[in-house]
């Protein structure tokens, strides 16, 4: 019997997906789902909102104070490690397209917990080659080879249809998961509101 699949849309540059990442499969396989890794880059979301292009780097003085604290507090209660990257927000558009090498391969969620600690704990630059194969020799792959991978053509037209397919659902920030039913939880402070969704039966 096939196990109901959540989508997990998450951006490598935000912080709230570095802590989701690392409690979304613990929340939602208890509740016996399994989860789906959707890399994507909000840059294509942001531009096409033609109110706002970049809604949080908007956000003002005291906002942006806020969500700062806000995440570290999380990773504390969280027991994650947290170093704010020099650069932010990051690109991690090479990170993106490697992820999905990942998820056809099954290292996915290995290599993304290990960018995010690169970014947010390490402060190296996840859009630089060099960085992404250390990352990839630590999980024991052939780093050239998913590096050209994840470089072809095919593939990066693979994640610029994924982004769109986020858009089609209605994903318009990241961390957001995305249950069988379609329901949408954006944030992760949503995770556990969207496991009492399901555990309720609502998505059958």
């Amino acid at each position: 019997m096939r196990l109901p699949q959540v989508q997990f849309w998450y951006e490598f540059a935000s912080p709230y997906s570095y802590i989701a990442a690392h409690r979304v499969e613990r929340l939602f396989e208890a509740s016996g789902a399994e989860i789906v890794w959707r890399p994507l880059m909000l840059g294509p979301i942001f531009a096409a909102n033609a109110v706002d292009g970049s809604p949080y780097q908007q956000a003002s003085p005291a906002e942006r104070r806020y969500r700062q604290r806000d995440v570290e507090r999380l990773c504390a209660v969280q027991n994650l490690p947290l170093n704010w990257p020099s650069t932010y927000p990051r690109n991690g558009l090479l990170a993106a397209r490697t992820a999905l090498i990942g998820c056809d391969a099954g290292w996915v969620a290995d290599f993304s917990k290990a960018v995010y600690r690169a970014n947010f704990v390490e402060d190296e630059e996840i859009n630089e080659a060099p960085v992404i194969a250390a990352v990839l020799s630590t999980l024991g792959l052939d780093a050239d080879a998913v590096l050209d991978a994840a470089q072809a053509p095919d593939n990066k037209a693979r994640l610029k249809a994924q982004i769109e397919e986020a858009q089609a659902h209605g994903v318009f920030g990241a961390p957001t998961v995305q249950l069988p039913d379609g329901e949408l939880f954006w944030g992760n402070d949503r995770l556990d509101e969207a496991v009492r969704w399901m555990q309720d039966g609502a998505w059958v």
